[in-house]
């Protein structure tokens, strides 16, 4: 493969496209199917403060560890897409810092790939908007349309085989094949919306009921448990109607809800709370068009168990962060990613006294925002 040498050749003609990749300001590693660097460009050495000769033929682990292992095990997919925005990287001997990732495979080229770095100039803030830790934005997940091709196949087979069982059961039954049906139709809307995490959701937010959407996540949780975990509720009947997508909620609901069952899952007398009130203080400060907004409906998800690590509480909105053995660390994310659309905002608290974890979303009144 050719050193970053050959990009810089001079052409009188149309550029030549080795060297509109040597021009980019974000650094370039061309790695084989052994993961090693065939070839880099000059934003790449200036990153590595190496040159091409010595970075050349160096296994990517060698040159780069990453604080996400999940980064490298994609990387060993060999065939998987990956962005990972603002994660912790130590380039050689280097402080470690803040990079956003990207991986992609080489087209007709099986088991190259592409190695993209580009340093993240500062943290995004909150701007005042009360979502206290764990800022990171879930637009910084990109799902591939691979992946959502591959989701969705096998959806549209369950969504057949639950139609040919409602035709032959009967009864209470058939509450359960409508349910799945209406679960994969939901499922595949979402993949359709969430292709790229970083796009805004094509579904506006449109007036709905809270309560409904919670119970339609209990519904969907519960079908799919054969240990049920009793939800202790405690709603505000008076709530009015919200401003959300009512899919994009139930979504994040099934996160919530399903994280607290297996937080609790291990403790003696596991319990769950779901809790809808009125909280009058909180307020975007920068919502459309710039004008302040007030977010006065609030809904807790509540489980008493051992609750997140304290060296993870303030990143568990990020992606790729996780406390679960087998977790991805991308539910977290995405729930922000999706209240964020909707207008709202999420933040994660633990009662040390008590022995509770609680996440609270807060909403905005249906009619307070405009289009």
């Amino acid at each position: 493969m050719s050193g970053p040498a050959d990009w810089l050749k001079r052409d009188t003609g149309k550029p030549d496209p080795k060297r509109v990749v040597a021009s980019l300001p974000l650094a370039v590693l061309l790695l084989g199917p052994d993961l090693t660097v065939q070839s880099v460009n000059p934003a790449a050495e200036q990153l590595a403060g190496q040159g091409a000769r010595r970075l050349v033929g160096k296994p990517v682990e060698e040159l780069f560890e990453f604080d996400e292992p999940l980064i490298l095990t994609r990387l060993g997919e060999g065939e998987a897409q990956l962005f990972a925005r603002d994660a912790q990287v130590r380039i050689l001997n280097q402080p470690a810092r803040r990079l956003d990732v990207m991986t992609a495979p080489v087209t007709h080229c099986p088991g190259w790939q592409m190695l993209v770095l580009h340093e993240t100039v500062g943290v995004e803030a909150l701007s005042g908007d009360g979502a206290g830790a764990g800022g990171g934005d879930g637009a910084a997940l990109r799902a591939p349309e691979v992946l959502a091709h591959e989701i969705k196949n096998p959806l549209a087979g369950i969504r057949g085989a639950a139609q040919l069982l409602d035709r032959k059961v009967q009864g209470k039954d058939k509450a359960l094949t409508e349910l799945i049906t209406a679960e994969v139709d939901r499922i595949a809307k979402l993949i359709d919306q969430m292709q790229s995490l970083s796009r805004r959701s094509l579904e506006p937010a449109v007036e709905c009921n809270l309560h409904e959407a919670v119970r339609r996540a209990q519904a969907v949780i519960a079908a799919g448990q054969r240990k049920t975990v009793t939800v202790e509720e405690e709603f505000d009947p008076s709530l009015p109607p919200i401003h959300a997508n009512p899919d994009a909620l139930v979504q994040v609901l099934l996160n919530l809800m399903s994280n607290a069952r297996e937080a609790c899952e291990g403790s003696a007398s596991p319990r769950i709370a779901v809790r809808t009130r009125f909280a009058s203080g909180i307020q975007l400060h920068a919502g459309p068009g710039g004008k302040p907004l007030r977010l006065p409906i609030e809904l807790r998800v509540s489980d008493n168990g051992p609750g997140v690590s304290p060296a993870l509480r303030d990143h568990i909105f990020e992606p790729f962060v996780t406390a679960k053995k087998n977790g991805q660390g991308l539910g977290l994310a995405l729930v922000q990613k999706l209240v964020r659309e909707m207008n709202g905002r999420i933040t994660h608290d633990r009662d040390e006294a008590k022995g509770w974890t609680h996440f609270r979303l807060h909403l905005p009144v249906a009619g307070s925002v405009k289009a």
